[in-house]
């Protein structure tokens, strides 16, 4: 059975479900080439996919409306020129399938509608592997589909749900709470208003950048002002722009760390009230936590999560912002409303889910660019030995990471051990504060030797200190509090680059390698076109295409 969902809202994307397993999942920036755009997601199944009539259901995520998904706004025609005047195909044979009609919210005969909090909440219970789990949305706001409770299709922010088996039930859709109280939307603001970062389209949402400030400022500075005032954002607006008006970059990151001291607050008494809530309905007390929304990649909460609960293990889907609602909504249609059984990863759901490239695109894209570049032959031994002389290496191969972050197939890698990486990467490839950090990647055995909490993180969804002893020896991935977004690393997720740390540790002992995502300034690259453009445009020493053993430099002068 194949099912494909679609959003055509910021961060726009579309997702092919067969037997319950997403095989592709293509979001709009990766190909627009800039960030959080709205777009066709229809338009670009058809422009990817090409035959759909082995496609069983259509589903949209989200209340926008199934006809939305036809629409032809002006900033879509540029992007999708063979999209206009294309006849809408008959969906109508899709669903005669009698069970469907009646448990779903809302449905007009051709495209079937999954609410917003309702997609994200299947996202995050059926793409884990956990049997049972409280589970938990945050994000900045998203409607759902009308219903009895309620019946104009309101916006929530956060809600609260059970999962158990093919089955999510929600326990607290939270429709009475004022939107204004949305951790998302004070975070947006904050970003915005304080801070003069992006949030949106096209350079995307620099939350990042926020929770990376606070880990150098005093928490406790503005948060018994925050406590009081937070909510009411004209006054809130003043006193701390009066506060922080200061250049010094003291007073900006002392703001940064009391919000998020503050949001750690806010989080963990929502979780609280979701293990009451679980309690409550199922007379048992959660061991697992599932999570998604914008709000969940704020990875320095869930890693204090380890600390807070006695949780067996907390899950973060790989793409809990709304590029993931799709999925989300497929695998609802596929577990709860047709009852098939669940799916078990092993060990994770795959988040490499984009378009696959051949040799053949791959030698185009260099020879368009022959003038500038010089080609070779190279195996992963030489990639190690290039990282170990200290070199940075950008890496392109199979289908690219869906989802935030870059987790080997679409990354720039480089040696963790230096003292002097950090700052060089930041200024000279990424072009971005001094600092914003790096994520170590790591095989994940030696977690518990390296870290003081031994957790899965596969899609660096954690922050976690590194054990005191550790920190010495890989400077380039310790943050100024001495913490991480790990991402752990299976062979059975991803060989190759798992491997590859094992060569690395092999000659080096040390079973990490800095990685951060391959771009500049944009979204991760997509094809091996972007791929060199960035190569070309920043300061990375090698680009090397792995699956075919294609090492790229720059041409020398001579």
């Amino acid at each position: 059975m194949k099912i494909s969902g679609f959003f055509n809202g910021h961060d726009c994307s579309f997702c092919i479900l067969e037997d319950g397993v997403p095989i592709i999942h293509a979001e709009y920036e990766r190909y627009l080439r800039l960030k959080e755009p709205d777009g066709d997601s229809y338009g670009m199944l058809l422009d990817i996919v090409k035959d759909i009539d082995d496609i069983d259901y259509f589903v949209v995520a989200g209340a926008a409306g199934s006809k939305n998904i036809f629409s032809h706004k002006e900033e879509w025609k540029s992007s999708y020129p063979d999209r206009v005047g294309r006849k809408a195909p008959d969906l109508t044979k899709h669903f005669t399938t009698p069970e469907v009609k009646p448990l779903l919210a809302w449905q007009d005969g051709e495209i079937l509608q999954v609410g917003h909090h309702k997609s994200h909440a299947a996202n995050a219970f059926f793409s884990s592997n956990f049997d049972k789990s409280l589970v938990i949305t945050m994000d900045g706001g998203g409607r759902e589909e009308s219903s009895e409770s309620n019946p104009v299709g309101n916006p929530t922010f956060n809600t609260i749900w059970y999962g158990d088996g093919t089955k999510i039930n929600p326990m607290d859709m939270g429709f009475n709470q004022p939107s204004s109280k949305s951790i998302g939307q004070i975070w947006s603001r904050y970003t915005k208003n304080i801070f003069g970062l992006s949030v949106g389209y096209p350079y995307g949402h620099s939350a990042g950048t926020v929770m990376a400030m606070a880990a150098f400022g005093d928490r406790n500075r503005y948060i018994n002002h925050m406590k009081r005032d937070i909510w009411d954002w004209g006054k809130i607006n003043n006193e701390i722009n009066k506060m922080s008006e200061s250049d010094a970059e003291s007073a900006k990151f002392d703001v940064a760390a009391s919000l998020q001291h503050w949001t750690e607050i806010e989080i963990k008494n929502k979780v609280e009230r979701g293990i009451k809530l679980y309690e409550e309905n199922t007379g048992e007390k959660p061991e697992y936590l599932s999570l998604a929304g914008g709000v969940s990649l704020n990875s320095v909460v869930v890693g204090k999560m380890y600390d807070w609960f006695d949780f067996k293990d907390i899950y973060v889907t790989v793409t809990p912002h709304d590029g993931g609602i799709p999925i989300g909504a497929c695998q609802y249609l596929y577990h709860h409303v047709l009852g098939n059984p669940r799916v078990t990863w092993k060990d994770n759901l795959s988040p490499y889910l984009g378009e696959l490239y051949s040799r053949y695109d791959v030698q185009q894209a260099l020879k368009d660019n022959e003038d500038k570049i010089e080609v070779s032959d190279a195996n992963d031994d030489l990639v190690v030995n290039l990282l170990m002389e200290q070199n940075i290496v950008s890496v392109f191969g199979a289908g690219s990471e869906s989802g935030r972050r870059a987790l080997g197939n679409r990354s720039i890698l480089a040696d963790p051990r230096s003292s002097t990486m950090k700052e060089t990467i930041n200024e000279k490839v990424k072009h971005r504060q001094w600092f914003r950090p790096f994520a170590p990647s790591i095989l994940r055995e030696e977690v518990k030797n390296w870290f003081e909490k031994d957790v899965n993180s596969p899609y660096m969804t954690a922050v976690i200190k590194f054990k005191e002893d550790a920190k010495s020896k890989v400077p380039a991935v310790v943050h100024h509090d001495g913490t991480a977004r790990l991402q752990t690393v299976t062979e059975n997720d991803n060989k190759w680059y798992y491997n590859l740390i094992k060569k690395f540790k092999e000659k080096t002992d040390v079973p990490i390698l800095l990685n951060t995502s391959f771009n500049d300034r944009e979204p991760i690259v997509e094809n091996p076109e972007h791929a060199i453009n960035c190569f070309l445009g920043t300061n990375i020493d090698y680009l090397y295409f792995y699956e075919f053993g294609i090492l790229v430099s720059r041409k020398r002068s001579i």
